[in-house]
């Protein structure tokens, strides 16, 4: 399980899993409960790359979002850089 401190979002973490390059698990700690746990099922089954892709760059506020978030958590993974 990896852990990814987030910052500019009401989510205050992102605990995940990767195998394969496969996002496996996402939880969301803190945050809108209905979006974040939307967000984790629908990404569960999908290519890291794929997440990533489609994710980052979505804006909220403070110029981020959770989405954004979990594409940045992803990217430092891939990078090893958590």
């Amino acid at each position: 399980m990896q852990t990814y401190t987030t910052y500019g979002t009401c989510a205050r973490q992102i605990q995940f899993e990767v195998e394969n390059n496969i996002v496996t698990h996402v939880t969301f700690i803190g945050g809108c409960p209905g979006n974040t746990q939307g967000i984790a099922k629908l990404v569960v089954g999908m290519h890291m790359d794929d997440v990533i892709r489609k994710l980052k760059g979505i804006m909220c506020r403070n110029g981020t979002s959770c989405p954004d978030q979990l594409a940045k958590a992803l990217e430092a993974y891939k990078n090893n850089s958590l």
